[in-house]
């Protein structure tokens, strides 16, 4: 995915192959929030869970998500909160690479083929950074 923001560039290249995040879903008429472990690889946001979760559920009713990553940068404390839609990934190739690079996928997963394993791409369309110095917002 390509920015065209610097100024996002810059704020995207915060995120590391993995972290923590706490990504919410919709539940109905409620947000549901959850700690995940998101993989950022070539500029794109992907989760995996089990296909049996709550937010695979929540996610097949309603694809609008937000995650939210905090981090200090210069003695601060910031965030990173990314709106947007998440789309479940069916294709094999894709589901075999990210699994690949997991540390953990074995884990809980015998193999990309398992048909309790579902990967996740969030598909950005807000991004928003958080800092004490003030708040900037970017549409992607």
């Amino acid at each position: 995915m390509t920015y065209t923001s610097d100024e996002v560039g810059q704020i995207l290249n915060q995120f590391k192959e993995t972290q923590f995040v706490a990504l919410a879903t919709i539940d109905g008429i409620r947000p549901r929030v959850r700690p995940m472990t998101l993989i950022y690889l070539d500029r794109r946001f992907w989760m995996v869970t089990s296909t049996s979760s709550n937010k695979v559920i929540q996610i097949k009713q309603n694809t609008n998500v937000e995650f939210t990553y905090q981090f200090t940068e210069k003695s601060e404390d910031c965030c990173i909160r990314i709106l947007g839609k998440a789309k479940i990934i069916k294709d094999k190739k894709t589901k075999t690479s990210i699994a690949k690079r997991i540390v953990f996928f074995n884990n809980y997963w015998s193999s990309p083929e398992d048909p309790d394993y579902t990967l996740l791409e969030i598909l950005p369309d807000e991004l928003q950074y958080v800092a004490p110095s003030g708040m900037k917002q970017f549409r992607l």
